[in-house]
């Protein structure tokens, strides 16, 4: 299929070619390009490389944003490590009346986990309508539109939650664990 819309401006032959021989096409193409119009210099160019340019700048935001992602996760980690071991000796006396009382060590961390909980899930509701925003007005840039479903927001949310048992976790089962005569002891 040959196109000349402004002969003067554009002068473009696209021509589909298997990659057998690419070659020796190439060859061809020229041969047959200076015997129509032996003017004009015989360029040519790859389509699947014009878009890799095109996409390239995506490909780079993409792993910048991967990279300060992964950064924020391991920061809110560590801070939420650190929360998680003051609340822990924060209510150290209580936990050990509640292991004296006969509280299981699956009580103590779920009772530990709660209000840890329940945060991870109101930054959630908060989040998701932003990240939907964004998003959509992000993807409305491409020629192909991908829709967003409920199920990759839950899946972040449920991705969240679970690194943030996971950090908590640990304080939360040393304090179950510990021995109640040295909590009862404490300060």
């Amino acid at each position: 299929m040959v196109l000349f819309m402004i002969p003067e401006w554009f002068s473009y032959l696209s021509v589909r070619i298997r990659p057998e021989n690419i070659s020796t096409t190439i060859d061809f193409v020229g041969k047959k390009w200076h015997e129509f119009d032996p003017n004009r210099p015989f360029d040519y160019f790859f389509l699947d490389e014009i878009f890799d340019q095109m996409y390239r700048a995506e490909q780079r935001f993409g792993n910048t944003f991967v990279a300060f992602s992964v950064i924020a996760v391991v920061i809110a980690c560590l801070g939420l490590f650190g929360l998680a071991s003051f609340m822990a000796e924060r209510r150290t006396k209580e936990i050990g009346i509640r292991k004296v009382q006969g509280a299981s060590i699956i009580n103590i961390v779920s009772q530990l986990s709660k209000d840890f909980t329940k945060w991870v899930i109101f930054a959630n509701l908060i989040a998701w309508p932003v990240a939907f925003f964004v998003m959509t007005k992000w993807l409305q840039n491409f020629a192909y539109q991908v829709g967003m479903s409920l199920d990759t927001f839950l899946l972040a949310g449920v991705l969240a939650l679970l690194i943030a048992l996971l950090t908590v976790s640990f304080h939360a089962i040393k304090a179950a664990i510990s021995n109640p005569v040295d909590a009862l002891r404490h300060e």
